[in-house]
């Protein structure tokens, strides 16, 4: 097992996804449903606070603020805890290194900061374990860029991130190994813009309201069980939106021919399966936790710089 141990403190990093949270080991939807007394048949429950949580139960829907509700805050503490469970810990000092997109770091970055430290000692229960963790410090990373930064050395010439969420799409320059701060882009272009398109497209042509579990598989795998006439619908409109994705990366200046194209998040299996793209510029990095590991490489070369101080 990975993972990282700074003077007795648990570093996790969590990638706060709109579809998926992921934490180096772990990857769970973004679903919270709240209820008053414990739910009899769900299995992921967090009980804090009183209150009684179901965890992975659909996914969060798109919020310009993640600190508008609880949501991500019981999300985070569910994380902590599968994270503590694979190490067999129920107590534990924390230190969480997390991130927001491009474009919201400056105006956001403090808010978020505060509102996972609201309280510095916290006791839960997650699936009938009782947790009780203090988090020591949290750090704030761009989002996407987090997952390259151990590669960017190796980033020759010009290069485009690409970090496709199930929200937003953000989109970063990097010019050898150097980040261009005034080429970051946030777009509300994220997969689950696909999934309503298909939804919507599916009801109007074929009559039918498929469930978005089918469409999601459809878009992770290629395929999915259904009649030939919906995979049609479906796949046309994958098709399309991939083709969007394109379009918005050449108004940020992509061009095959002189760039290199690296995408990250969820929507790379999109891009693979309904993409037309050149396969020798275009790299697609698979590992749906590699930005939460990166969240953890940059407070760990952080902590170094610091004591190098």
């Amino acid at each position: 097992m990975e993972g990282f141990n700074i003077n007795g403190k648990i570093l996790i990093g969590i990638d706060h996804g709109y579809g998926n949270m992921k934490t180096r080991h772990t990857v769970f939807k973004s679903g919270v449903k709240c209820y008053e007394a414990e739910p009899s048949i769900a299995t992921s429950i967090l009980e804090y606070g009183g209150k009684y949580y179901v965890i992975g139960e659909g996914h969060k829907v798109f919020i310009a603020n993640k600190n508008e509700d609880d949501d991500y805050y019981i999300l985070t503490l569910a994380a902590i805890a599968k994270e503590l469970e694979i190490r067999g810990l129920n107590t534990a000092d924390v230190i969480l290194a997390v991130g927001l997109p491009l474009n919201w770091m400056a105006n956001q970055k403090k808010d978020f900061m505060e509102y996972l430290l609201r309280k510095k000692e916290v006791e839960f229960k997650f699936s009938r374990a009782t947790y009780h963790i203090r988090i020591c410090d949290v750090q704030v990373y761009p989002q996407g860029y987090a997952g390259i930064v151990s590669s960017l050395s190796n980033y020759k010439g010009v290069h485009m991130l690409a970090d496709i969420g199930n929200g937003t799409m953000n989109t970063l320059v990097i010019t050898n190994g150097r980040p261009i701060s005034d080429k970051m882009f946030t777009d509300k272009l994220g997969v689950h813009q696909c999934v309503k398109r298909i939804y919507n497209a599916v009801q109007a042509e074929c009559g039918k309201l498929p469930n978005e579990s089918l469409i999601e598989d459809f878009l992770k795998n290629g395929t999915a069980h259904s009649s030939d006439r919906i995979l049609s619908v479906m796949q046309r409109e994958a098709e399309r939106y991939t083709e969007e994705i394109f379009d918005k990366l050449s108004e940020y200046e992509y061009d095959p021919e002189m760039v290199s194209l690296h995408i990250i998040g969820g929507g790379g299996c999109l891009i693979r399966n309904f993409g037309k793209y050149d396969t020798d510029s275009v790299e697609i990095i698979s590992d749906i936790c590699a930005t939460a590991k990166g969240y953890e490489s940059l407070y760990l070369t952080q902590s170094r710089m610091k004591k190098g101080a």
